[in-house]
């Protein structure tokens, strides 16, 4: 079974602002809870293009930590960009981020197509442990976003 979790935010910021801090690989850290231990090993060095190849190490759940792969498939230059697991903690992980300009900022809609592992137990466990990961990761970084940019209403 594939999921789909999507999420929307407005901020206050210019495009230029906005896509020099998404597309800096470096920037995911700053977006995501300490708790996971976040830690880039590779592929950041240099601003996001396709074809890039970013590996770290996280810890999702229950304290375990994940090597994960990820490649920047596509980038639209102050559009859009994806990011697709290559080998992590999903048996499938495709990313879309889509930024566009309105009035009094940016908004950043952000798409994403996951199926978890383990066949009929993963998906037994999605809804009280996968889903409800995902949710409290995207509240933290749109609270964060929010910390750093200001918020657009």
């Amino acid at each position: 079974m594939i999921y789909t979790k999507s999420s929307t935010q407005r901020l206050p910021i210019s495009m230029d602002v906005a896509w020099e801090f998404l597309s800096n690989p470096r920037n995911l850290k700053t977006i995501t809870p300490d708790y996971m231990s976040f830690n880039i090993i590779s592929g950041a060095d240099r601003k996001m293009y396709a074809g890039q190849i970013i590996q770290y190490i996280v810890t999702p759940v229950l304290g375990i930590k994940a090597k994960w792969v990820s490649e920047i498939t596509q980038v639209v230059e102050k559009e859009y960009f994806i990011d697709e697991q290559r080998f992590g903690p999903y048996a499938f992980w495709h990313h879309k981020h889509f930024i566009k300009e309105i009035e009094g900022g940016v908004e950043m809609e952000d798409i994403i197509d996951y199926k978890v592992p383990m066949g009929i137990l993963g998906q037994m466990v999605h809804p009280f442990l996968v889903q409800p990961k995902l949710e409290e990761i995207f509240e933290y970084r749109r609270k964060k976003l929010i910390e750093l940019f200001g918020e657009l209403k």
